[in-house]
């Protein structure tokens, strides 16, 4: 049996919540969220606390500028790439003031790089997914990013066990070529699923934290997670309609961030419980390998809806633990 580097019995949001009040929404989920508590996201503030202007903030010598609202690659850095900064700054500066002393498991999030790369643009047009060889860049500017990240996450939480959590909401879609061009006439060409899992582990083995690989599209590739080396993989217990990859993944030692759409404490429970009764696993194994999560981030959410949320995950998670 694996030791897995949370809490047994833990929930987790996925990332964003809604709003703009840092310092609420951070304390909001060291309350809702204290065995393992997240820095939230609040793209409500605009462009640069958005996933992929976020996840630019961390690309290294490889500037990033808002044009015509979208994100592209710029020639040197300007105003954009600032502001991007200083939102992320200021997060972190919330959570070393909300959370010092935590000695507990915290993660971090980050758009991942085939997503980076299949909504930034090019300078001279297109996504970064046209050219391969700019993805492969890009994946090993972001590993650069990353790594400094978590080492600055870790210095302002010194007691505190980091996890990474790498959004992918468009890797299915760049495996199976789906990624349409600005026309909408073409798609790009797809990425090779063995070259997505070499792309993906650049960052996970330069993270210096266990990453959790989150996607919540209905054909999460778990080969492909399973390559990377990712400690864990996140997914919506709902679109999984294959179980034998899933236990693989499990059965090999991947943890499992398992996203429920229920609403009430005991119906996420109940199908949380009953996905992992159909893959045969042992019942007390599951509060150890299984984290109870919403499916996806909650800035959607009204400030009451986001936060009545992350009290039935949590109560989810005490009643799969209490099982």
């Amino acid at each position: 049996m694996t030791d897995f580097p949370w809490p047994r019995g833990s929930a987790t949001g996925i990332g964003s919540l809604p709003g703009t009040d840092v310092a609420e929404a951070q304390r909001i989920v060291l309350g809702e969220l204290p065995d393992l508590p997240h820095l939230p996201e609040l793209p409500a503030r605009g462009p640069g606390a958005d996933m992929i202007g976020r996840g630019a903030a961390f690309l290294v010598e490889l500037p990033i500028e808002l044009y015509a609202a979208h994100w592209r690659v710029a020639a040197r850095p300007g105003r954009d790439r600032r502001r991007t900064l200083d939102l992320l700054d200021r997060d972190l500066d919330q959570m070393a003031e909300q959370a010092e002393g935590f000695d507990g498991t915290f993660k971090v999030q980050a758009a991942g790089p085939l997503t980076l790369a299949a909504n930034i643009e090019l300078a001279l047009g297109g996504r970064i997914l046209r050219d391969h060889g700019a993805v492969r860049d890009l994946s090993e500017s972001l590993a650069e990013g990353l790594r400094a990240h978590v080492a600055d996450v870790r210095r302002r939480l010194p007691a505190a066990t980091v996890l990474l959590q790498l959004d992918e909401p468009s890797l299915p879609d760049a495996l199976a070529g789906r990624i349409a061009t600005d026309s909408g006439l073409h798609t790009y060409r797809s990425i090779e699923s063995s070259t997505a899992g070499t792309l993906l582990r650049t960052v996970v083995e330069a993270a210096g934290a266990p990453v959790i690989l989150h996607c919540c599209a209905p054909d999460v590739p778990l080969d492909v997670v399973r390559a990377s080396g990712a400690a864990a993989v996140a997914l919506d217990v709902s679109l999984v309609d294959k179980l034998d990859p899933l236990g693989e993944a499990i059965d090999a030692g991947v943890g499992f961030f398992a996203g429920s759409r229920q609403t009430t404490p005991a119906a996420i429970a109940d199908q949380v419980r009953g996905v992992w009764r159909q893959l045969g696993f042992p019942e007390q194994r599951l509060s150890d390998q299984v984290v109870v999560t919403p499916t996806c981030g909650l800035a959607g959410s009204s400030p009451a809806e986001a936060r009545a949320t992350l009290t039935a995950i949590r109560e989810a998670a005490q009643r799969l633990q209490e099982a």
